[in-house]
Protein backbone atom coordinates (compact mmCIF):
# COMPACT_ATOMS: atom_id res chain seq x y z
CA UNK A 1 0.00 0.00 0.00
CA UNK A 2 1.44 2.98 -1.04
CA UNK A 3 0.40 6.40 0.55
CA UNK A 4 1.43 9.42 -1.24
CA UNK A 5 0.76 13.05 0.55
CA UNK A 6 1.55 16.48 -2.14
CA UNK A 7 1.87 18.83 -0.03
CA UNK A 8 1.28 22.77 -0.07
CA UNK A 9 3.24 25.01 2.22
CA UNK A 10 2.08 27.82 4.38
CA UNK A 11 3.17 29.84 7.71
CA UNK A 12 0.58 28.38 9.56
CA UNK A 13 0.20 24.82 8.31
CA UNK A 14 1.22 22.30 5.89
CA UNK A 15 -1.76 20.98 3.75
CA UNK A 16 -1.81 17.98 1.66
CA UNK A 17 -3.78 15.91 -1.05
CA UNK A 18 -3.67 12.30 0.22
CA UNK A 19 -3.51 9.37 -2.68
CA UNK A 20 -3.59 5.57 -1.80
CA UNK A 21 -2.18 3.25 -4.71
CA UNK A 22 -2.63 6.16 -6.99
CA UNK A 23 -6.30 7.32 -5.94
CA UNK A 24 -7.64 10.45 -4.13
CA UNK A 25 -8.66 9.58 -1.19
CA UNK A 26 -8.55 12.39 1.39
CA UNK A 27 -6.63 15.29 2.59
CA UNK A 28 -3.62 15.82 5.06
CA UNK A 29 -2.59 18.41 7.25
CA UNK A 30 0.26 18.72 9.32
CA UNK A 31 2.67 22.10 10.67
CA UNK A 32 4.47 24.06 9.07
CA UNK A 33 7.88 23.84 7.53
CA UNK A 34 10.27 24.70 10.69
CA UNK A 35 13.50 22.72 9.40
CA UNK A 36 12.28 19.58 10.57
CA UNK A 37 12.58 21.19 14.20
CA UNK A 38 11.04 19.02 17.25
CA UNK A 39 7.57 19.73 18.11
CA UNK A 40 6.68 22.66 15.72
CA UNK A 41 7.97 21.37 12.24
CA UNK A 42 6.08 19.27 9.54
CA UNK A 43 8.94 16.10 8.86
CA UNK A 44 11.23 16.12 5.80
CA UNK A 45 9.91 15.19 2.25
CA UNK A 46 10.64 11.46 1.39
CA UNK A 47 9.47 8.04 1.33
CA UNK A 48 9.10 6.37 5.05
CA UNK A 49 7.88 3.13 5.94
CA UNK A 50 4.97 2.40 8.16
CA UNK A 51 3.70 0.17 10.54
CA UNK A 52 0.82 -0.98 13.15
CA UNK A 53 1.05 1.27 16.34
CA UNK A 54 -1.74 1.19 19.12
CA UNK A 55 -1.22 5.10 21.33
CA UNK A 56 -2.47 4.67 24.97
CA UNK A 57 -3.49 8.61 24.48
CA UNK A 58 -4.29 8.10 21.00
CA UNK A 59 -5.34 4.70 19.59
CA UNK A 60 -4.74 2.88 16.81
CA UNK A 61 -2.22 4.44 14.32
CA UNK A 62 0.13 4.33 12.09
CA UNK A 63 4.18 4.94 13.16
CA UNK A 64 5.85 6.37 10.30
CA UNK A 65 9.50 5.36 10.54
CA UNK A 66 13.13 6.15 10.52
CA UNK A 67 12.25 9.78 9.65
CA UNK A 68 15.60 11.99 9.91
CA UNK A 69 16.33 13.45 13.33
CA UNK A 70 13.06 12.75 14.32
CA UNK A 71 10.85 10.14 16.60
CA UNK A 72 7.38 8.91 17.55
CA UNK A 73 5.92 10.25 14.18
CA UNK A 74 2.53 9.03 13.49
CA UNK A 75 -0.42 8.96 11.80
CA UNK A 76 -3.27 9.71 13.67
CA UNK A 77 -6.66 11.80 14.07
CA UNK A 78 -6.70 15.39 14.74
CA UNK A 79 -8.73 18.40 13.19
CA UNK A 80 -5.77 21.39 14.13
CA UNK A 81 -2.44 21.18 13.63
CA UNK A 82 -0.80 23.53 15.73
CA UNK A 83 -2.86 22.23 18.39
CA UNK A 84 -2.91 18.65 17.93
CA UNK A 85 0.27 17.84 16.25
CA UNK A 86 4.11 17.51 17.05
CA UNK A 87 5.32 16.81 13.64
CA UNK A 88 2.77 14.14 12.93
CA UNK A 89 0.73 13.53 9.81
CA UNK A 90 -3.40 13.44 10.06
CA UNK A 91 -5.95 13.12 7.48
CA UNK A 92 -9.10 14.97 7.10
CA UNK A 93 -12.22 14.87 5.33
CA UNK A 94 -11.88 18.54 4.19
CA UNK A 95 -9.62 21.50 4.58
CA UNK A 96 -10.71 24.58 6.69
CA UNK A 97 -7.27 26.36 6.51
CA UNK A 98 -3.67 25.80 6.56
CA UNK A 99 -3.19 22.77 8.97
CA UNK A 100 -6.76 22.82 9.83
CA UNK A 101 -9.18 20.20 8.32
CA UNK A 102 -12.28 18.61 9.32
CA UNK A 103 -13.69 15.01 10.32
CA UNK A 104 -10.14 13.07 10.93
CA UNK A 105 -11.24 10.30 12.68
CA UNK A 106 -13.59 9.02 10.10
CA UNK A 107 -10.63 9.37 6.96
CA UNK A 108 -8.01 7.71 9.56
CA UNK A 109 -10.58 4.84 10.77
CA UNK A 110 -10.67 3.72 6.91
CA UNK A 111 -6.76 4.15 5.79
CA UNK A 112 -6.07 2.12 8.69
CA UNK A 113 -8.59 -0.33 8.21
CA UNK A 114 -6.84 -0.86 4.83
CA UNK A 115 -2.98 -0.45 5.58
CA UNK A 116 -3.66 -2.98 8.63
CA UNK A 117 -5.21 -5.51 6.29
CA UNK A 118 -2.27 -4.91 4.09
CA UNK A 119 0.32 -5.06 6.90
CA UNK A 120 -1.27 -8.38 8.29
CA UNK A 121 -0.22 -9.99 4.73
CA UNK A 122 2.81 -9.21 5.46
CA UNK A 123 2.18 -6.73 2.52
CA UNK A 124 4.37 -3.32 3.05
CA UNK A 125 2.67 0.37 3.54
CA UNK A 126 4.65 3.44 2.64
CA UNK A 127 4.19 6.91 2.91
CA UNK A 128 5.63 9.75 0.32
CA UNK A 129 5.31 12.98 0.99
CA UNK A 130 6.26 15.41 -2.13
CA UNK A 131 5.90 18.57 -2.53
CA UNK A 132 2.66 19.52 -4.75
CA UNK A 133 3.76 21.25 -8.27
Amino acid sequence: MKIVIERTYFADGTNGDLFIDGKPRCHSIELPWHNNEHGISCIPEGTYECEKHISAHLGNTLHVMNVPNRDAILIHAANNAKKELLGCIAPVTTLDGPGLGSKSKLQLEDILTEAYAELAKGNPVTVTLIKKS
